[in-house]
């Protein structure tokens, strides 16, 4: 929908000024919601609180015959387009351009590959009849096309083992050269080798930033904090790039990238362990169907080359990635109505957890706390601003004609600095730990990677040494772990 407001076609009534995208994603059928799109990108929460409160002023300043001759009138002027026939040839047409002007390849780069996708009926069917097929492929064995918001097969979302696990059988049992898979509205994507490799969290970042880093050396990759310390190793020691992890949220790490550029510091990815991908060629839009067509590209590209292998190709390219022995996420919640509070709130408790195990982290010579830390920000310093301020604040600053890109970029980082920091990163042990707050719920996720269950066990216990303290806090989940560890 994003693209349909930078597509110059009048047939399409294009470009268009404002588009909208009705969907929930992967969430339960009986919720539904909406995406708002202009020229500019994905619009906030702070826009679409605009949006919403300027509609229900209209709305209860209009008399219902007005109301009733607004919608005869938007009625009447609805044209039903096909807009997704340009959206796909679009994508056709990028791995065309990859492919280059060999005879053979220009129209059907893909000729004799067998890529099958799932689209966990989904919005992502389209991508085999209207972008793989054209190019060649052969795409027997694909499942799920049929859009169907029950989801009778799996929940279409690549973080899913449900999911991944039927991607991979397809893959198996077609003996195909790549498999790949979609989420409900195709905004996150994942792939699978010919011998069931998964392409998801941190092997697709790893993946993605190889491809990148091809095409514009040395550019810095945003993440999410959660990634591993094998994929900094990767990105920074064998692709010669700069791995700047930031706090959760496609959108942050969209934003992050977009500043990071505004500052002189040139980036062309922002990349999301659950398979929220955006690139500077293609608008940031987080279109998992752009992120696939990247790979498709790579594969025409090589065999325009002379390099052939199928998916080999791009299990080359993740190669060399540490990749730990154990890696889970636990979540902590804190009981909100608990006397422990003592009539604070969860934030204010939650921060005091965290800072306690920061300061265990800091007495502890077997840990070192992560240098950077970009996760989360806390307004304790201005506690009487609302938690929307800093969306607000950011949307403003882009937008005010007030502002250069470097001074709204350089104004919002002095305005971040008053804040003090929601989580606690450490290494340790081979591994790490990643303790945060969520920003609107009374929970402690907490995230560890290690190279054994041993050292796992240890980096469980140095978080389960401080948050006992707070009773307040539900350990349950990592008493568990430690326990059967």
């Amino acid at each position: 929908m994003f693209n349909s407001t930078l597509t110059e076609d009048e047939q399409f009534l294009c470009p268009a000024d404002g588009s909208i995208m009705i969907t929930a994603s992967h969430l339960p059928y009986n919720r539904n919601g909406f995406k708002f799109f202009t020229n500019a990108g994905g619009l906030g929460k702070a826009d679409i609180k605009d949006i919403l409160e300027r509609a229900a002023s209209i709305y209860s300043n209009v008399a219902a015959e007005g109301l009733i001759n607004s919608e005869r009138k938007a009625s009447a002027s609805i044209k039903r387009v096909d807009y997704m026939a340009v959206y796909a040839s679009y994508l056709v047409e990028a791995v065309r351009r990859a492919a280059g002007n060999i005879a053979y390849s220009t129209q059907r780069p893909l000729e004799g590959f067998h890529i099958v996708v799932d689209a966990g009926n989904g919005a992502g069917g389209f991508f085999v009849e209207k972008v793989l097929e054209p190019l060649g492929a052969i795409t027997t064995g694909s499942q799920f096309l049929e859009p169907d918001g029950l989801f009778p097969n799996h929940i279409p979302n690549p973080e899913d083992k449900e999911a991944m696990k039927a991607i991979i059988q397809a893959v198996l049992t077609n003996q195909a050269d790549l498999g790949i898979i979609f989420d409900t509205d195709v905004d996150r994507s994942a792939a699978v080798d010919s011998i069931g490799r998964e392409f998801n969290r941190n092997r697709l970042i790893a993946l993605m930033s190889a491809i990148v880093l091809e095409e514009h050396p040395g550019t810095t990759i945003v993440t999410d904090s959660v990634t591993s310390d094998g994929l900094t190793t990767f990105i920074e020691k064998k692709l010669g790039g700069k791995h700047h992890r930031f706090k959760r949220g496609y959108k942050n790490v969209i934003d992050e990238a977009i500043r990071l550029n505004s500052v002189d510091e040139e980036s062309h990815l922002a990349i999301e362990t659950s398979g929220h991908g955006a690139l500077k060629e293609n608008h940031w839009l987080d279109d998992g169907a752009y992120l696939m067509v990247k790979l498709l590209n790579k594969l025409a590209s090589a065999r325009a080359s002379g390099i052939d292998g199928g998916s080999k190709v791009l299990t080359d390219l993740a190669k060399g990635l540490q990749e730990p022995a154990v890696a889970v996420e636990l979540r902590l919640k804190i009981d909100a109505s608990h006397e422990d509070l003592k009539g604070g709130s969860f934030r204010e408790y939650g921060e005091a957890v965290l800072k306690h195990l920061e300061n265990l982290t800091d007495s502890d010579p077997k840990l070192q706390k992560a240098p950077v830390n970009y996760e989360g920000l806390s307004m304790r310093k201005l506690s009487k601003m609302p938690i929307d301020a800093v969306g607000f604040l950011h949307s403003s600053l882009i937008r005010s004609p007030c502002f250069s890109r470097r001074q709204w970029s350089n104004q919002l980082l002095v305005f971040c600095t008053l804040f003090t920091r929601l989580r606690v990163r450490a290494s340790g042990f081979g591994g790490w730990f990643l303790l945060r707050l969520s920003l609107h719920d009374p929970v402690l996720p907490l995230n560890i990677e290690a190279p054994s269950n041993d050292d796992a066990v240890k980096l469980g216990l140095t978080v389960l040494a401080a948050v006992k303290e707070f009773p307040a806090v539900d350990t349950s989940a990592l008493d568990k772990f430690v326990q059967s560890s």
